[in-house]
């Protein structure tokens, strides 16, 4: 009788959280009477759960003095694990349903990408958050429910107690065969598995179907990376064709690439700027009328500047990792810094003889283990969290306008050619200003007018003014400096950030997350580049090899980025992954194209209007097209990541 009760309880906590992310995240082209069967299919999930919960109270009860109902003590012990057990399905789902609220998926694997840095990661969630008062709520929810659970085996007592109910084992075996089908999941020879349901045929449908804990176990075996090469060889012919590689016939993306005659033979130092979450619909250069980089937009004017910029997925590892590498991290649930197999990469960079090598980050190089994917730059200087004599701000560091100016003073002093780095970091949570930039001024909008543009609130909109305030002081101070008429200054985003994008793009960008991955991307340098303004689709694995083609010396380029400036250049697109949704596709200069990795779902839509001017069929041969480029980016960025050796 309590292992009933325990199992019906378990089974409306379980329900109701399903309820709760029903009514928080259902799109509005959903019925509710379209949902049943994720809910029918979802309670198949829960009972699976709540019965490996239970199984361990049957089965060690087949021994009498181990029952819950053999002595006080047993109970104070069962209800103690249960409570225990309550805590870790509550934590489960609080951040279950923080990771649905930012990443429009359930809780996997992927989150152990930030408990490996468990120490800056807490201390980023301490300043951010009151996670003080969460916790305590989520203690105090569990000794209720530690209660309830002592109440319920009290009433069970109560309601036998006098009876004379002999004890025989069969009803526990009974019981305990009847929670093993559970946990099978179906009384066919198939058992239930992850991927039942994405068979639903619908990203929302299949998450809310699925509970935290099976998604999060389930994922935790893409965290090793998995690559066929001989897949990688039969779709090497279309990467071919669709990069217009010289050499066709063999299975090779090495080309030795020399300068042609527009290359600058002045030596030109390179800055290469990688810009924590900048989002392109949120600046001033997508038209946004709250004016948020004004200085970003005249240097934009004053460089050659790619509006439609796309970073290959989000995250800031993954975006260093694409950006050193020009290789998509097609690895899902496991970021490829953090895998050691991956770490072993070629990058441009090294082909820039000559130069010294220079990082700069303002916190700990250790987050993410960017260290490891460094180590592949030769004899990089590292100016990170510990050298500087700026004071440290928060988790990330000394602040991002401290840090330009640190590293302005190592530039200033330099002899010879450079090439470096800079990491920010202060456009993130907790949204930091310092109080010395007294002459920066924050400024207050109605939160309906901030999230009318894309921000949350106003922290975060005053942060990203914040982000242009630090890029004006940055090149002021190098204006003063000698080393700035010889210096290409290039500044990407490492992803952009999910948001209402509507008042500035069509509702795509919204509505399929493009705003996601959408970043600015900036070469600038007045006294060496000619002013451009470029429409045309791009990536951000493109930004090394368009680099290394500015500068009259030969490089090798073995992955899939392209030099943007090059006339002969063709097929403008970016390819994008959404790891946790299973999604890769394809953006050109008219459409976006997705498909998914769990089902059979194909969407084309366009980029520049509301409506497709295409009847089905044209359609359907773009979509037969840009499938088998999708495929073969993605097969091809799998075999990359284990093969692109230093």
């Amino acid at each position: 009788m309590w292992v009933i009760n325990l199992l019906l309880s378990f089974l409306l906590i379980f329900t109701l959280f399903r309820f709760a992310t029903y009514f928080s995240f259902k799109p509005k082209d959903l019925s509710f009477k379209e949902l049943v069967p994720s809910f029918l299919l979802g309670i198949r999930y829960d009972l699976r759960w709540i019965a490996i919960i239970l199984l361990p109270i049957v089965f060690v009860s087949l021994i009498p003095n181990l029952s819950p109902f053999y002595s006080a003590r047993n109970k104070k012990w069962w209800t103690w694990y249960l409570a225990i057990i309550t805590f870790i399905i509550f934590f489960f789902f609080a951040a279950d349903f923080g990771n649905f609220a930012y990443n429009r998926t359930r809780l996997n694997a992927s989150a152990l990408n930030f408990w490996e840095d468990a120490k800056i990661s807490m201390a980023m969630l301490w300043q951010s958050y009151p996670l003080f008062w969460m916790l305590l709520g989520l203690i105090i929810a569990v000794l209720l429910f530690r209660w309830m659970f002592r109440r319920m085996h009290w009433t069970v007592i109560v309601k036998t107690d006098g009876h004379g109910i002999p004890y025989k084992r069969k009803w526990f075996l009974i019981a305990g065969l009847l929670l093993l089908i559970f946990i099978y999941g179906s009384l066919t020879t198939s058992s239930l598995k992850w991927k039942k349901a994405f068979e639903l045929n619908d990203n929302f449908k299949s998450y809310l179907s699925l509970n935290p804990l099976q998604n999060f176990f389930t994922t935790l075996r893409f965290r090793q990376p998995q690559f066929n090469e001989n897949t990688a060889r039969e779709n090497f012919s279309v990467m071919a064709d669709w990069m217009g590689l010289p050499v066709k016939e063999n299975f090779s993306y090495r080309r030795e690439i020399f300068p042609e005659t527009q290359a600058l033979e002045s030596k030109p130092n390179i800055v290469l700027v990688m810009c924590e979450s900048f989002s392109m619909y949120k600046s001033s250069m997508s038209g946004n009328p709250l004016k948020t980089t004004p200085y970003f937009n005249q240097m934009a004017d004053s460089g050659i500047f790619f509006e439609k910029c796309f970073s290959p997925h989000f995250s800031t590892a993954r975006g260093l990792f694409a950006l050193l590498t020009g290789i998509p991290d097609v690895q899902l649930s496991k970021f490829s810094t953090r895998n050691e197999a991956a770490l072993d990469q070629h990058t441009i960079i090294n082909n820039f003889e000559g130069y010294d090598k220079m990082y700069f980050l303002g916190g700990s190089p250790e987050f993410n283990n960017f260290h490891g994917l460094l180590k592949n730059i030769d004899g990089l200087q590292m100016h990170v969290e510990g050298t500087f004599s700026s004071p440290k701000m928060n988790v990330w560091g000394i602040s991002d306008k401290n840090l330009f100016l640190e590293a302005n003073k190592t530039f200033k002093q330099e002899q010879k050619p450079f090439f470096a780095i800079i990491q920010t970091a202060d456009n993130h949570r907790p949204f930091m200003i310092p109080p010395e930039d007294s002459d920066f001024e924050r400024i207050d909008l109605p939160i309906d007018t901030l999230k009318k543009y894309g921000f949350e609130s106003v922290n975060e909109f005053n942060s990203f003014r914040y982000s242009d305030y630090c890029f004006k002081k940055f090149i002021e101070s190098a204006k003063a400096e000698s080393y700035f008429h010889n210096t290409i200054f290039v500044f990407v985003g490492d992803h952009g950030i999910s948001g209402n994008a509507t008042a500035i793009y069509p509702s795509v960008w919204t509505d399929q997350r493009l705003s996601d991955e959408h970043v600015p991307l900036l070469f600038y340098a007045p006294y060496l580049l000619t002013p451009q303004r470029r429409t045309e689709t791009v990536s951000q694995i493109d930004v090394l090899p368009t680099i290394a083609g500015m500068v009259q010396q030969p490089y090798v380029n073995s992955t899939l980025g392209r030099d943007l400036l090059q006339p002969t250049k063709q097929n403008n697109y970016a390819f994008i992954i959404y790891h946790d949704e299973g999604k890769i596709g394809v953006v050109t200069d008219s459409y976006y194209f997705t498909k998914n990795l769990n089902f059979p779902e194909e969407h084309l839509y366009p980029v520049a209007g509301e409506v497709l001017p295409y009847t089905t069929a044209q359609q359907d041969s773009i979509k037969k097209k840009l499938t088998g480029v999708t495929t073969a980016i993605y097969e091809t960025g799998r075999w990359m990541l284990m093969n692109n050796k230093k």
